[in-house]
């Protein structure tokens, strides 16, 4: 079993069962992902970071669903149980942030950005959070397990 796969299966409730997980960075706390517009030099760099990070981070207005996500950092898991949607550090399975099952409604593909797949988990309350990923097969078998 893979140091990522007992992360996953860490602290789960008696019966409830993993159904996937996956290595993803929360594009708010991203380090390193730089966006620029070519001919644009230094503003358009900082313009486009700014747009990744900030304004195309995430949807969360006071009191919604997306902004419970705690300032994080690095990469961390997200894992899909049955009963649960959640991160938890891949190292060792310690619960980031998690939320009922229920609270969850749909992940959106988005565009590339450079070497990393993007995607959006979307909540009930319409609030969504934005996050990247390596591999676009990652985003796929979220999509078949929460739509």
């Amino acid at each position: 079993m893979s140091l990522h796969e007992r992360s996953a299966l860490s602290q789960l409730a008696p019966g409830e069962q993993l159904q996937t997980y996956g290595i993803v960075v929360p594009v708010k706390s991203a380090k390193g992902v730089k966006v620029s517009f070519h001919g644009h030099g230094r503003i358009g760099g900082e313009l486009g970071d700014r747009l990744v990070h900030d304004i195309g981070a995430a949807s969360a207005g006071a009191g919604s669903i997306a902004s419970g996500l705690p300032p994080t950092s690095g990469a961390l898991l997200l894992r899909i149980t049955d009963q649960r949607v959640g991160l938890v550090r891949h190292t060792d399975g310690a619960p980031v942030w998690e939320v009922p099952r229920t609270w969850t409604a749909r992940v959106e593909r988005r565009p590339r950005l450079q070497l990393m797949a993007r995607f959006r988990l979307h909540y009930a309350d319409g609030s969504w959070l934005a996050f990247l990923t390596t591999r676009r097969r990652t985003i796929e078998t979220f999509q078949q397990h929460i739509g």
